[in-house]
């Protein structure tokens, strides 16, 4: 069985002081749900202090984006070279970075290639618009990003990497896909990925749902076959929510 994930996306949340407070109240909190991996994703300011707050315990810390070049004229930009030692995971491609910030299909890919090559663990985040998805277009749409994004990554760097659906239309804003609807899409990226390198390997990839997911609805989405876990912002910035939504997790998958 695929080991679920929850990663805690904060976003633009919480101070290094306000960081370091909210991890220290949850770690004991989530030292149990140890079938589930555990994710806090910090602004980058906050990294260090995180990674030394949960240091000998079993949550991983993650990053919210990296660029692909070690170095340069990059003003804003954070280096895989300098997450290293910090954080396990990165978040790439987010729609917020592909809206706000140009990222594109090419960029996601470069980004991973990068954060592979330095030893980080990419969460890949795909995902469509309103439109697209009233337009019956979010296959096409989604598969397209996909793609792109594992052009060129060999199979022997899939158990690192975990991609993350995300419709934008779902993202703070309150609505967010059934669970029906995030299998089937879901179930179509795996396929996606079994075309790109077989069944086994597919079958071995975990993909979670991400989009306004909450307690009262995270055991819909995690009792879905194809659903491996949960990329949370709002709801991973309240202590009792996200040790909740983890909580929920292991129970609705059967786990202990």
């Amino acid at each position: 069985m695929r080991t679920p994930i929850i990663a805690g996306n904060w976003k633009m949340n919480k101070n290094p002081q306000e960081a370091v407070e909210f991890v220290n109240a949850i770690k004991d909190k989530l030292g149990p749900y140890t079938a589930v991996e555990r994710v806090v994703c910090p602004p980058y300011v906050a990294l260090p202090g995180v990674q030394a707050a949960l240091a000998g315990t079993a949550i991983a810390v993650g990053a919210q984006d990296v660029h692909w070049e070690e170095s340069g004229a990059y003003t804003s930009q954070i280096a895989p070279n300098m997450l290293q030692g910090l954080v396990k995971h990165v978040i790439i491609g987010h729609s917020e970075t592909r809206e706000y910030q140009g990222v594109t299909n090419e960029m996601v890919n470069k980004k991973a290639k990068a954060a592979l090559a330095h030893g980080l663990h990419p969460i890949i985040a795909v995902g469509e618009s309103l439109e697209i998805n009233e337009a019956g277009g979010t296959q096409e749409f989604v598969g397209n990003q996909v793609r792109a994004a594992f052009d060129g990554i060999p199979a022997s760097a899939l158990a690192t990497i975990v991609v993350a659906y995300e419709p934008i239309w779902a993202i703070g804003t309150g609505k967010s896909a059934t669970s029906d609807q995030a299998n089937s899409i879901i179930g179509a990226i795996r396929g996606i990925l079994a075309e790109l390198y077989g069944d086994e390997h597919a079958n071995a990839m975990r993909i979670q749902y991400g989009g306004s997911v909450k307690p009262n609805n995270m055991v819909d989405f995690m009792s879905q076959e194809h659903i491996d876990g949960a990329l949370v912002g709002g709801a991973s910035l309240k202590v009792d929510s996200f040790v909740d939504l983890v909580r929920l997790a292991v129970e609705a998958k059967g786990l202990s």
